[in-house]
Parts: structure tokens; sequence; C-alpha cells
């Protein structure tokens, strides 16, 4: 047996050509909970998955006992910024005007390490917001081991309409970073392929925003712009999702063919029976809305809900009853990275099962990301995998304390 020790950031990692057997007291598989399950591990890939009885233990093998955990898929984030920090910190607009994207690719390497060691195996990047490519390269030193982090899906800068995004408030001779990229008409083809030419993996929108400081959100592009960024998309292998929150912007994003909508606090019966029509998946980003309201002012717990939250909860409950995929993201970036739970916590709290929450994070996000080798715990697919104590089905907030994270069969965490 060959085996190497590499510490990094005070975690020792060990990678081993030899079987490893894990031993909780439970497996969930992405889908339904199984008492009594073992997993057999070899290099990065599940070989065995099964009861104790049905397993056959190679000679050799390493067993790495989980009493009392849970073991489950590797969590997958579906709405994160990586290169954004807590805006009770620094509100957004100082982190796009004064911190540059080398101080902001430095905090990231924290931000996405912090993801991970809290069971974050893969996560979905939506939009480097301001800070160019760094979004591609952070992704890029993970995959090269430079650093620890989660598997990337990167958006790169983004796409708004001319005119629809921020910082704003300046007059028309100052010249501002933006915190995403401007395109309109006939151009938006040129725009989406230069940004998955520069290595974005898939192509974000704003279809509504704000078109001046403190007004409502608005649609931006238009129905025939969006058709036109989903298939230069979809020509190159790739994809778009929309941030949207009004029901006309909405409502544009999901016939021009975007693949998820991002947030839709507007989000009505009629809209959601659309998305479920179509196939559209609904992340509804419930805690970073929660945390912007407690930044704003709001005593949580104290104090009635703001119109805010009242408007999220029913939004929610309109997504839920229409049997739309509910995908599991928490624009963490806005909350502190590595504190990725709170979302489970409130899609619970709103009103959906812990159950199918989890299915969420696993396997129906890996499905809706097209990752076709992740998700689940079933033979063949990758060894992304954490361990939790307790039973989170039961209770979510076991959530908050991952004891054990093994991504690509390399074992960062074991507690």
């Amino acid at each position: 047996m060959k085996a190497v020790f590499t510490v990094l950031f005070g975690f020792i990692i060990s990678i081993s050509s030899s079987q490893t057997l894990l031993k909780p007291d439970r497996v969930f598989d992405g889908n339904s909970i199984h008492e009594g399950w073992v997993v057999l591990v070899k290099g990065n890939k599940i070989i065995e998955v099964g009861s104790s009885s049905s397993v056959k233990i190679p000679k050799g093998t390493k067993e790495i006992v989980l009493n009392g955990k849970t073991l489950m898929p590797g969590l997958i984030e579906g709405h994160s910024h990586v290169l954004l920090h807590p805006y009770n910190e620094t509100v957004w607009n100082d982190q796009v005007l004064k911190e540059s994207p080398v101080e902001r690719s430095i905090r990231a390497t924290n931000h996405v390490r912090n993801s991970l060691l809290a069971g974050v195996t893969t996560m979905r990047d939506l939009g480097a917001e301001g800070a160019g490519y760094s979004d591609v390269y952070i992704k890029k030193t993970i995959d090269e081991g430079i650093i620890i982090g989660p598997r990337l899906l990167v958006a790169g800068p983004a796409v708004v309409a001319t005119g629809a995004y921020g910082p704003k408030g300046f007059h028309d001779g100052v010249k501002v970073p933006l915190g995403a990229e401007e395109a309109s008409g006939n151009d938006v083809i040129k725009t989406v392929r230069r940004q998955l030419g520069n290595g974005a993996d898939f192509i974000k929108i704003y279809a509504d925003y704000r078109w001046k400081p403190g007004a409502v959100s608005q649609p931006t592009f238009t129905l025939d712009e969006i058709k036109l960024m989903v298939e230069v998309a979809e020509s190159a292998g790739s994809y778009v999702v929309a941030h949207a929150s009004t029901p006309e912007g909405m409502r544009r994003a999901i016939l021009g063919g975007v693949e998820t909508i991002e947030h839709g606090d507007g989000g009505t019966a009629e809209i959601f029976k659309l998305m479920k029509d179509n196939g559209v998946g609904f992340c509804a980003t419930i805690a970073a809305g929660d945390a912007i309201t407690q930044y704003n002012g709001w005593e949580k717990g104290k104090e009635p809900e703001p119109a805010r939250i009242t408007q999220k909860r029913k939004s929610f409950k309109l997504a839920l009853d229409s049997g739309v995929d509910i995908v599991f993201g928490g624009d963490v970036g806005v909350f502190t990275h590595g504190e990725n739970y709170r979302e489970l916590e409130l899609m619970v709290e709103y009103g959906m099962d812990p159950l199918k929450t989890l299915q969420s994070a696993t396997s129906l996000n890996a499905r809706i990301f097209h990752l076709e080798n992740l998700g689940n715990v079933k033979k063949g697919f990758l060894a992304d995998l954490i361990a939790v104590d307790g039973n989170p089905t039961k209770d979510i907030k076991a959530m908050q304390n991952v004891l054990f994270v093994m991504k690509d069969g390399v074992i960062y965490k074991n507690q």
C-alpha cells in the first residue's frame, strides 16, 4: 500500500491507493435513509454500497467508524458568491469599488476552504460581482491543488442589460467598475460567447433589476434578447440561469429558456406553474434576504417579520405547492461562507420537508446542474461524502456541524 500525507491549512489529508470502508450508523444516499449501510471507497470512486453483510471487504481495507453519524453525499451549493463577504462587514458597493480583484481573490481562498470544511463539495458560483473572471481562476487553483475548496461551476462576470446594474449614483462623467458585464440587442451574442470562451461554465443574466437607486425592480432584457443568449449558450454546450424577482422578469426568463430562476421573491402561483411546466428550477435564496433584513435592523425573534420576509414565505409556499424543483442555494457571500446550512434550516422553517431539503442539496441539484456522477451515494459515483451527528432528516440543524468531509476520495476533515 502506498500512502501520501500532506499538511494543508492545518488539516491532515491522506491519499491512498487502498480501499477505505466507511461505517456510519446510517447512510442518506441522496434519496432516502438506510440504517446499517457501509460505503467502500477506492481511489476517488465509491465501489460498493449496502448493508455490512452484503459488502465484501478486501483484505487490507482501512476502516473509519462513524458512530452515531449519518453519511451522505457532499452538499451541492446552488447559489454562491465566493468573491463577496457579508454586507454587514463591507457593503456591496464598497466591495466592488474599493476592494481590488486581488484582495477579493485572497479572501476567496478562505471562503472556498470554509465551505468545503462545512460539507459543501460542489458549488455553483453565480457571478464575480465586479471581479472579472477571478472566479474562473479560483476554480483553476482548486483544480490544480494549490488551494482547497469545492468543485466550482462558475458564471464569470454575469450579463446585465445596458444601464441596469450598479454601482449607481455617480454623475455621467464618472466611470465606475460594474458588478456585471453590460450588453443589449444583438451584442448579447458576442457577450455570451466571450464569457464562455474566457472560462465561464454557464451564463448568468439579470432578467430584472433596479434601474435607479432605491427604485423597485423592473424587467431588463426583452424576451428576444433572452432567447438569443440561451440559444448561443446551448449551442456551445452550456446553459443560462436568471436573477429574477418580478413576475414579468421571471416570465420572460422562463419562456426564454433559462434553466433556473434565482430569488423569485415576487413569484405568483401562475408563474411557478409556468416554471413547473417548462422544467425550470427555483433557487429561492431565502438566507440572503433573511440576513440582509437583519443587517438593516430587524431583530429576528423579537420583532414582527418585515414585509420582505412575509412575502418570501408566501412565494416559497407557492413554489412548494406548485411542485417546481426547489434548488438548494442560499446566496452565501451575502452571509458568512461556511454557514451554508442557514438555507437548509430556512427551507424547513418555510415549510419544506427535511428529507426533501436534503434531496435538494444533493441528488436534485446534481440533476439540475448536469452532474452525472455526483449527488448520490452510489456505486461508480465520485467519492464526495460527508458525515454529521444524528439524523438530519429528523433534525435539519444537524447540518450545522459537519464532522467528516471527503472530496474526490481525499479526506479533508475527520473529527
